[in-house]
């Protein structure tokens, strides 16, 4: 929710994190937390499967290159990112939309309600149910990227440990420092994503449009 909001000029923004939690809870209630919570639970086993599947495919593929192992690892991660952001796109603009009602939840449209008035009112094409498919594939292809290039070329540095709560907790620490770098460097792609899949500023006016010129937008009105 907290990266919709378009700026400090938005008069409907949140002025931090925090505020941000306690005005959907005074507004919303406990359940306004889980708005949009159904299209991702529907993605996720279909997005993990395309994930790892595509992955373990496109690195095999990338056996025949020659590449340096640290580098197919990154372009195997790129490839199955790419692949799964094509697959949970559809999902992301019912979730967002359901996201940025600030009804009650009780109020608001059903997943299945909100996927068909999307689909009447805008079709399935990038101004309908694949819109900001271009930010997505961007969000979810850097962090892959990023995500399973470090995590496996790190893994790979440090040795085994034998005890198996100590080899337990290197790759724990491997996989969490991997997803902070992942999700740090992305996160330009899950804004412009989120800006591109909510509510315009004005209404009938489309301010976000493609993945770069919203971030470049972004970055001249917010820095």
């Amino acid at each position: 929710r907290f990266q919709i909001q378009r700026g400090k000029t938005d008069p409907t923004g949140y002025k931090s994190l925090g505020d941000c939690f306690r005005t959907i809870f005074q507004r919303e209630g406990l359940l306004g937390f889980y708005k949009g919570i159904f299209p991702p639970i529907l993605a996720e086993t279909p997005k993990r499967a395309v994930k790892f599947f595509t992955f373990e495919q496109y690195k095999k593929l990338l056996g025949y290159a020659s590449l340096p192992p640290g580098l197919a690892f990154a372009v195997a991660g790129l490839g199955s990112g790419l692949t799964e952001a094509v697959v949970v796109n559809p999902f992301e603009v019912v979730k967002v939309t359901l996201q940025t009602n600030r009804n009650a939840f009780t109020e608001q449209p059903s997943s299945f309600v909100q996927a068909r008035q999307i689909i009447k009112t805008d079709g399935l094409g990038f101004q309908g149910l694949n819109r900001g498919l271009t930010a997505t594939l961007g969000r979810h292809g850097v962090f892959n990227m990023v995500y399973f290039g470090f995590y496996f070329n790190v893994k790979n540095i440090l040795p085994v440990n034998k005890d198996p709560n100590l080899e337990f907790l290197r790759k724990f620490g491997i996989g969490l420092v991997s997803g902070t770098i992942a999700s740090i460097i992305n996160i330009p792609f899950d804004v412009a994503k989120s800006r591109i899949q909510g509510p315009q500023p004005v209404p009938g006016e489309i301010k976000y449009r493609t993945c770069f010129k919203t971030m470049a937008t972004v970055y001249k009105e917010e820095g």
